[in-house]
């Protein structure tokens, strides 16, 4: 059964939030995205980067909407130990999604199909379902993610077949 989102089509603002530490483990890295991500960012990520002095560092960005970005940035601070937050306004378009759970050789899975203007663009398993098909069935991974994509691949036919053979 589908479930769709309130996303709309137009852009929508959002705010990424910025830190360069040059300082800090992969651990406490790895514990700041999680938690920014728990406390409402949109997303959270961390990219190897070299700074001044040929210092190795890590640039940590986390993507907010604009209510929520003087909690994070004020939880970025203190997660971090940073001196300061650089803040940067984007715009993004998503795509509407809606969650089907579909059987596959191995069990049920759970797949999200993202649209535009009511065509299908794109269905993809969702990893943490696909994990745990892995250890329901007691198969590796990428066994599971095999068959996850087969259901994938034929739910995106049968949505485009619906909506009038768009793809």
């Amino acid at each position: 059964m589908a479930t769709p989102n309130d996303s709309p089509h137009a852009p929508q603002a959002v705010v990424e939030l910025v830190v360069n530490l040059d300082d800090t483990t992969g651990e406490l890295t790895g514990h700041a995205i999680s938690e920014l991500l728990e406390r409402g960012a949109l997303d959270a990520w961390a990219t190897p980067i070299t700074m001044k002095k040929g210092r190795p560092a890590v640039m940590l960005s986390a993507l907010v909407s604009e209510a929520d970005r003087a909690v994070l940035a004020e939880q970025m601070l203190r997660l971090t130990g940073s001196f300061g937050v650089r803040v940067r306004a984007w715009d993004r378009v998503v795509l509407d999604r809606a969650w089907h759970d579909r059987p596959t050789r191995l069990g049920d899975v759970q797949l999200k199909a993202g649209s535009l203007n009511g065509q299908t663009l794109t269905v993809k398993p969702e990893h943490a379902s696909v994990q745990a098909l892995a250890k329901q069935a007691n198969v590796p991974l990428p066994e599971a993610q095999r068959a996850a994509q087969a259901a994938a691949d034929a739910l995106l036919d049968e949505l485009r077949q619906t909506e009038g053979g768009a793809g």
